[in-house]
């Protein structure tokens, strides 16, 4: 398995699950799912931090595809993937599946609903100079700001100071503000386009969406009660459930 990327994985065999994370966050955020995964999944996991992310190197631009690319060599050569992708990553998971073969694409948490004023937000956000801190701490919790995590994960978590990098005495955040850029993701074609089977999954009290938007693009769909946008985070044991159902996702909804 030939990648840039830096990766957690771990289990062994098929089938093959990818996590992907959010935009901000790093592979890390899927720890609270090891123990979860080494007692209930079969085959083996892998958890990149995508380019531009943790400690993966930014990619030329920020797209979907290009995303989907880069991750496309972990999943080469697996007989049979399923992937779990939170917000940003659950776009990127619906990528790879016109890419890849893959036999389920679970997206949790995805943003289906963009206004203009949403798009020239990280459009700005994206054209911002890198942030530079004079502590880990001042750093690790911009991170958490920037990432959604802050009040799920302290400071000195393991995922977090995973989101954050040090030069020469001074700290930064490792995410590359660029990637902010990706843009809006049509996902009606994204969903319906796909030759994987879909799940849509969202926390009952995330902002990012609601269960309207979800249905409507006409596959299946699981709320999760009393979770929030990181719900994967919050309740680890909760969500590995959608694991489950992402077997069945191409029944109606």
């Amino acid at each position: 398995m030939e990648s840039d990327l830096r990766i957690r994985a771990g289990g062994d065999g098929e089938p093959l699950l990818l996590l992907l994370h959010g935009l901000g966050a790093t592979g890390d955020v899927w720890s609270g799912w090891w123990p979860e995964l080494t007692e209930h999944w079969p085959g083996r996991w892998v958890a990149p931090d995508l380019p531009g992310h943790g400690g993966s190197a930014p990619p030329g631009e920020y797209t979907f595809g290009s995303l989907a690319e880069a991750v496309l060599p972990l999943v080469a050569g697996s007989t049979r993937t399923v992937v779990l992708g939170h917000s940003l990553g659950g776009v990127v998971g619906l990528a790879l599946a016109a890419r890849h073969p893959v036999a389920a694409v679970i997206g949790l948490g995805v943003k289906v609903s963009w206004s203009d004023e949403d798009l020239q937000r990280a459009g700005a956000l994206a054209e911002r100079p890198v942030a530079w801190f004079d502590s880990p701490d001042e750093a690790a919790a911009r991170h958490l700001r920037v990432s959604g995590l802050a009040g799920l994960l302290t400071p000195d978590d393991p995922a977090v100071r995973a989101g954050i990098r040090e030069v020469d005495g001074r700290w930064r955040l490792a995410l590359d503000p660029r990637a902010f850029g990706v843009g809006a993701p049509d996902m009606a074609a994204l969903v319906h386009g796909s030759p994987a089977a879909v799940l849509l999954a969202r926390g009952e009290l995330d902002p990012m969406n609601t269960d309207e938007q979800l249905k409507g693009l006409g596959v299946r769909t699981v709320t999760l009660p009393g979770l929030g946008h990181n719900a994967h985070v919050e309740n680890p044991r909760a969500c590995r459930t959608l694991l489950d159902l992402g077997a069945t996702a191409g029944s109606s909804p």
